[in-house]
C-alpha cells in the first residue's frame, strides 16, 4: 500500500477496489488452480452460471465431515481391493481393471446418494468395459460370487442363449440406499465392445421408464453414462446421443457423464487421438458445464460429483465430470504398455496408489488411526474371500442373473408359462369402422387443416364406405386397434415430412400446435443415435409398439452397429427380448443406387435358422419357429397382411425383432389395396400368399410356379396377364422370409407336381433374398430339382441410376421369368 496517502477518498477508494480484486484473486487461485477446474463461460443463461460459481468460488465450500471422510475412505477400500483381489486370484485373466481411477467407485456412489436425496429412485447406466467388474461389485451390489465364478473356466453355459465375457454383462438391482434410506433401482445395460454404442440406449430406456411412470421432469428416473477420454473425444455416436438431451421426443432431463479420462486409448496417446485440448470438449455443443478433476484427489472427486448431481436435479441438464487419472496397467492385464508409451508408464510406475495417498492424509489429520485403516482392509478381504469359496459352488452360469432389464409377469399365465400360440390378429368389423372413422376426421374442433388434407382425409372416408384399406390406413387399423387395447405405440421416422401418406399427426395451418393419437416422433437426422434411442425404449417394457423408420431402406448403413451388436444377438448374448420394428423403405424404382435397397441379404445372412434342416411341422410349429429365431423378416405385399404382422407383433406370447421391408410405390398402387374381410375374426398374417386364380382350376397343367416377394409381385401379375400365361404360370408370394415357412413353400411345390420352380426378384443375383431362399427351397422339395433364377445380374451397386438402363434391366428379368427355355440357355 506504499505510495497512498489516506487522507483524501480517492486513496481511499483505490485501496478498496485493491483489496477487493486481490481477495478475488485469491479466491479464483483457490477454486480453479488446485485440483478442480471447470469450464462454464460459454453457457449462455446468466442464472446458470451464477450457479456454477457459487459453488466453486465461495471460501470454505470444499469441507467434509469426519463421519464423510471415513465413508469415503471405505468406498475407497473397496474399490482397491476388489482389484487387488482379482488380480492375485485369477493374474492371467483380462477384466479391464480400474486402478489408477479408484476414486470412480465413491464418485458414482456419490452421484448416486446425492441424486436419491433430491428424489431420483431409478438410475439406469452406461459404461464400457473398463472398471465395469468393479462397479458392479460395490456400486450395482452384485452378489460377489456371482462375479468370481465367471472366471472359473470349467463353468458351463446354462441352455439358453450363448452368453457373453463378463464385462460386457449388465445388472438390474433393487436395494435400499444406506445414505437416503431411500429405496433405489440400479440398472447397468449390458453392452458389447463398441465402444459408447450403449449411450443412446441407456436414453431410450431412461426415457420409456420416466414415461410409464408419469416422470415428465425426470425427478424420479435419471441416467448416468460412463467413458473413456479417447471414446468420448473419438466415437461419433457421442455427439449424436449428446444433440438427443434436449430435444421434445427424446429428452431424459439431464444425464451425468463421468469420464475416466486416463489419457490413453488402448495404445492412442491424447496427441493422436483428438484435435481439441481435451476430450471433453463435444459437450460443450449442448452448454453442458464440465468439471474436471484430479482422480488422485478422492475428496475434490466427491465434491464435484456432489455438484453434478445438483446441477442436474436443478436444471435437468446434461453436465461432464471429467476424472484425470492414468491407467496403471495396460488395456487389459495381459497386454505390455511399455512398448508403445515407455514414458509415460516409468512415470507411472512411480505413483502411489490414491487409497495408500488418501489413507495417509487422513492418519495425518487423525480423522482416523492407522489400526482402523487396517480393520477396514481385513473387513473387505474377508468378504472377497469368502465369496470366493462359495462361486465354487456354481456349476452352471445363468444369464437370467444378469438381465439388466426384466420383464416381471410377462412370460407367465396365472403363475405358468404361457402357451406357444397367438390368436386371431382379426378385428370385428365395427372396430374396424370405428377406427376408420376416427383417422378420417379432425377429432378436435377449431382446428384447421391444410386444404389438400381435407381431400385425403375425404378419400380415407370413402375407402372406409368401400370397406377397403391402402397401406396407411391398414398401419393406422394396427396402430388403432393396438391403442384401444392399452399397448403403447411410438413411432420415430427421420423426415415425417417425407412420409405424408400416414397423416397420422395433423398440424393446424395458423396455429402452432398439432394433435396425434399415439406418440409420432420427427427424428433428428440421426440413424445410429436414434435407432439405439428406440431400442432402449422397447426394451424397459413388453407392452409398447415401439417402431423405427428409416428415411430410406439404406440409411440404417449408419446404425449397422446397433443392428449387429443389439438387435440381432440381443437374446443369445443377454437372454434380453426386444421387440423393436425396423420399418426399411424398400424397392427398385429407377431412383439410383442410395435409395433403392435396404440390403435384405444383410438381414438374412444374419438369420438363425438352419437352410438344410427342414423342421418337423407340429400344431405351434408357426409360432416355435418364431420363438426360435433371433428376428423376424418380412416383406407384405398387401396392407392386410401388413396390419396382421404389426398386430402380432404384440399378441405373441414372446418378443422378438421384425424387420419389415416397407414398399414405396405400393404406398399408393392402385391394386396394392385389402378388402375388410381379410382382416376379420378367424383372419391372420400369411406367411405364404398362394396364387388363387385361374392355375388353380387345373394344377397339373401349370408349367411354371414362380416365388417372389413384395413389389415385385404387382410387375410379375401384369406381365404374366400381357403375356396371357393366367392358367399356366402359378405366381406364389413369400411374405414372411425368416424364420422361412418350409412347410407353406411344400405345400405350395406339391401343388403343382409338373411346374419348374423360378425364384424371381427385382434385387441383383448377389444382393436381395436368393442366397436365402435356394438352399430353403431345395430342402423342402427333391433336390435333384432345380430352382431357377430370375432378376438382375451382380453387382457392386444396389441399383442403377440410370433410368433407361432400370427399365431394361426390369424388362430382361421378366422376360426371363416367362421365358424358362430362353433363360436355360442363357444359364
Amino acid at each position: 500500500m506504499v505510495g497512498y496517502c489516506f487522507g483524501c477518498d480517492f486513496c481511499y477508494f483505490m485501496r478498496y477496489f485493491l483489496s477487493v480484486w486481490l481477495l478475488k484473486c485469491c479466491v479464483s487461485q483457490m477454486a480453479y488452480c488446485q485440483h478442480i477446474g471447470v469450464e462454464f463461460m460459454f453457457i449462455n443463461d446468466l442464472d446458470q452460471c451464477q450457479w456454477i460459481r457459487q459453488k466453486f468460488e465461495r471460501p470454505g465450500v470444499m469441507q467434509f465431515s469426519l463421519e464423510e471422510k471415513r465413508t469415503l475412505l471405505a468406498r475407497m477400500v473397496r474399490s482397491t481391493r476388489f482389484e487387488e483381489f482379482l488380480q492375485r486370484k485369477w493374474s492371467s485373466e483380462k477384466r479391464f481393471g480400474l486402478e489408477g481411477c479408484e476414486s470412480l467407485i465413491p464418485a458414482l456412489k456419490t452421484i448416486i446418494d446425492k441424486s436419491s436425496e433430491k428424489g431420483v429412485d431409478t438410475v439406469i447406466m452406461g459404461m464400457p468395459h473398463r472398471g465395469r467388474l468393479n462397479v458392479l461389485a460395490n456400486v450395482i451390489r452384485k452378489e460377489l460370487e456371482q462375479i468370481f465364478c465367471q472366471f472359473d473356466s470349467k463353468l458351463e453355459a446354462a441352455d439358453e442363449g450363448t452368453g457373453d465375457v463378463k464385462y460386457h454383462l449388465g445388472m438390474y438391482h433393487r436395494r435400499i440406499n444406506r445414505v437416503t434410506d431411500r429405496n433405489i433401482t440400479l440398472s447397468l445395460v449390458a453392452n458389447p465392445s463398441h465402444l459408447e454404442a450403449v449411450n443412446p440406449v441407456v436414453q431410450g430406456k431412461t426415457k420409456a421408464e420416466q414415461f410409464y411412470c408419469g416422470d415428465t421432469d425426470g425427478n424420479r428416473v435419471m441416467s448416468i453414462l460412463l467413458h473413456g477420454d479417447a471414446a468420448f473425444a473419438g466415437q461419433g455416436i457421442v455427439y449424436e446421443t449428446c444433440h438427443l438431451s434436449d430435444l421434445p421426443s427424446y429428452t431424459t432431463h439431464g444425464t451425468v457423464h463421468v469420464v475416466v479420462n486416463n489419457q490413453i486409448g488402448f495404445t492412442t496417446d491424447p496427441r493422436m487421438a483428438r484435435s481439441s485440448p481435451y476430450p471433453t470438449d463435444v459437450a460443450r455443443v449442448v452448454n453442458a458445464p464440465i468439471f474436471h478433476v484430479n482422480a488422485d484427489d478422492p475428496e475434490a472427486v466427491v465434491y464435484v460429483c456432489n455438484v453434478a448431481a445438483e446441477w442436474r436435479a436443478t436444471f435437468h441438464k446434461d453436465v461432464v465430470v471429467d476424472l484425470v487419472c492414468y491407467r496403471r496397467n495396460g488395456h487389459n492385464e495381459m497386454d505390455e504398455p511399455m512398448f508403445t508409451q515407455p514414458l509415460m508408464y516409468k512415470q507411472i510406475k512411480k505413483q502411489k496408489g490414491v487409497l495408500q495417498k488418501y489413507a495417509e492424509k487422513l492418519i495425518a489429520e487423525g480423522a482416523v488411526s492407522r489400526q482402523e485403516y487396517e480393520e477396514e482392509i481385513s473387513k473387505y478381504d474377508k468378504i472377497c474371500e469368502e465369496a470366493h469359496a462359495r462361486s465354487k459352488d456354481e456349476k452352471i452360469l445363468h444369464i437370467k442373473h444378469w438381465l439388466d432389464s426384466p420383464w416381471p409377469g410377462f412370460f407367465t399365465l396365472d403363475g405358468q408359462p404361457k402357451s406357444m400360440s397367438c390368436p386371431s390378429t382379426g378385428l370385428q368389423e365395427e372396430e374396424l369402422s370405428h377406427i376408420g372413422q376416427v383417422a378420417s376426421s379432425v377429432p378436435v374442433e377449431d382446428f384447421t387443416i391444410h386444404g389438400g388434407l381435407s381431400r385425403i382425409l375425404k378419400g380415407r372416408a370413402e375407402m372406409i364406405k368401400n370397406r377397403t384399406v391402402d397401406w396407411a390406413l391398414g398401419e393406422y387399423m394396427a396402430f388403432g386397434s393396438l391403442l384401444k387395447e392399452g399397448i403403447h405405440v411410438r413411432l420415430s421416422v427421420m423426415n415425417l415430412n417425407l412420409v405424408s401418406h400416414r397423416h397420422h399427426v395433423l398440424h393446424d395451418q395458423n396455429v402452432d400446435k398439432r394433435i396425434s393419437p399415439y406418440t409420432v416422433c420427427n427424428s433428428s437426422l440421426s440413424e445410429y443415435g436414434v435407432l439405439g434411442f428406440e431400442l432402449g425404449f422397447a426394451m424397459a417394457s413388453p407392452n409398447a409398439l415401439v417402431l423405427w423408420e428409416a428415411q430410406f431402406g439404406d440409411f440404417h448403413n449408419t446404425a449397422q452397429c446397433i443392428i449387429d451388436q443389439f438387435i440381432c444377438p440381443g437374446q443369445a448374448k443377454w437372454v434380453r427380448q426386444n421387440g423393436i420394428v425396423l420399418l426399411l423403405p424398400h424397392g427398385m424404382e429407377g431412383m439410383g443406387p442410395e435409395h433403392s435397397s435396404a440390403r435384405p441379404e444383410r438381414f438374412l445372412q444374419m438369420c438363425n435358422d438352419d437352410p438344410d434342416f427342414n423342421p418337423k411341422v407340429t400344431d405351434d410349429f408357426e409360432v416355435r419357429q418364431l420363438y426360435d429365431c433371433n428376428w423376424i423378416v418380412v416383406n407384405c405385399s398387401n396392407p392386410a397382411n401388413y396390419f396382421h404382422v404389426i398386430r402380432r407383433q404384440i399378441l405373441l406370447p414372446f418378443r422378438k425383432p421384425l424387420i419389415v421391408f416397407t414398399p414405396k410405390s405400393l404406398l399408393r398402387h392402385p391394386e396394392a389395396k385389402s378388402n375388410f374381410d381379410q382382416m376379420l375374426p378367424g383372419t391372420h398374417f400369411q406367411r405364404v400368399i398362394p396364387d388363387d386364380g385361374q392355375v388353380t382350376q387345373n394344377p397339373s397343367e401349370v408349367k411354371r410356379i414362380i416365388f417372389c416377394t413384395g413389389k415385385v409381385y404387382y410387375e410379375l401379375t401384369r406381365e404374366r396377364k400381357t403375356r396371357n400365361m393366367e392358367d399356366s404360370v402359378a405366381i406364389t408370394r413369400i411374405e414372411q422370409l425368416s424364420p422361412f415357412p418350409f412347410d407353406l413353400v411344400k405345400a405350395e411345390t406339391e401343388k403343382y407336381p409338373n411346374a419348374d420352380l423360378v425364384w424371381c426378384q427385382e434385387e441383383h443375383k448377389n444382393q436381395g433374398y436368393y442366397d436365402y431362399v435356394k438352399p430353403r427351397m431345395r430342402t423342402t422339395i427333391d433336390r435333384a430339382k432345380p430352382v431357377w433364377y430370375a432378376g438382375r445380374e451382380p453387382a457392386s451397386a444396389p441399383a442403377t441410376g440410370n433410368k433407361n438402363t432400370h427399365l431394361l434391366e426390369l424388362k430382361r428379368f421378366l422376360d426371363t421369368a416367362f421365358n424358362l427355355d430362353a433363360f436355360k440357355d442363357h444359364v
